[in-house]
């Protein structure tokens, strides 16, 4: 499927900060941007708001939006492109293909902490998808989720091989935007060392939480357990409101 407008914008505004098309570090205004892409402002707003939340440009009140020099003095913290948060934009590497195994897919019922965190009732039921990921073949990242049927019904092994959050964007206009993430280290145990190649002694790290989507609906309740060798962290903070 075709890619989305704004993506397709973004990725473009992107490769010329890289190769330092605009003068001064600074971007023209959005109309004249829109009116170089031929989309409309609207899209164009979501493309440089997505650069923005990345931390690649900022705007200067009353002066105009400026790129992060820090941007490109080290694009490797800056590396994610997408607009979801999903593990295939977020640890996109550049020279590296990503792929995926899938492990496990099953409807259960749900039980009362799903319960919980997924707004459900007794009667619904869930999907529960472990699958594996991979950098070059070399795995790096086991993640179990659990996702109520009613939010994606149609959801197949298939589209499971792929990135699901940019499926349900892409299909069904579904964004992943918002997530509450708890983030530890602990001893690897023998499916760890097994599946991701680690050492008896060697940690991995955990990322287990709760997925929601842009309108606030909980999608998916996920426990992810990464490889220590990619459990890096970095954040870009962003107080403004507007």
């Amino acid at each position: 499927m075709a890619d989305l407008v704004y993506r397709v914008v973004m990725h473009d505004i992107k490769k010329k900060i890289i190769n330092n098309e605009y003068p001064e570090m600074r971007l023209p205004d959005e109309r004249s941007l829109s009116e170089q892409y031929q989309v409309s402002r609207s899209s164009m707003k979501r493309a440089l708001g997505l650069l923005a939340q990345q931390g690649i440009i900022f705007k200067k009140r009353g002066s105009g939006t400026f790129i992060n020099p820090l941007y490109l003095k080290n694009q490797s913290l800056f590396k994610y492109e997408g607009s979801n948060l999903g593990i295939t934009d977020s640890f996109k590497m550049p020279g590296k293909k990503q792929s995926i195994e899938l492990l496990d897919y099953q409807v259960v019922k749900t039980d009362e902490e799903l319960k919980q965190d997924l707004f459900l009732k007794d009667s619904d039921f869930v999907y529960k998808i472990k699958r594996l990921r991979l950098l070059d073949d070399q795995p790096f990242l086991i993640e179990t989720g659990y996702i109520p049927i009613k939010i994606a019904p149609e959801l197949t092994p298939d589209i499971l091989k792929s990135s699901l959050f940019n499926y349900l964007e892409d299909t069904q206009g579904k964004t992943v935007t918002r997530s509450f993430l708890t983030i530890t280290v602990e001893p690897s145990n023998l499916d760890d060392q097994a599946k991701l190649m680690l050492a008896p002694n060697e940690p991995v790290g955990i990322m287990s939480g709760i997925f929601f989507l842009d309108d606030g609906t909980p999608f998916e309740v996920s426990n992810m357990r990464i490889h220590y060798k990619y459990m890096k962290y970095n954040t870009f903070v962003n107080l403004s409101q507007e």
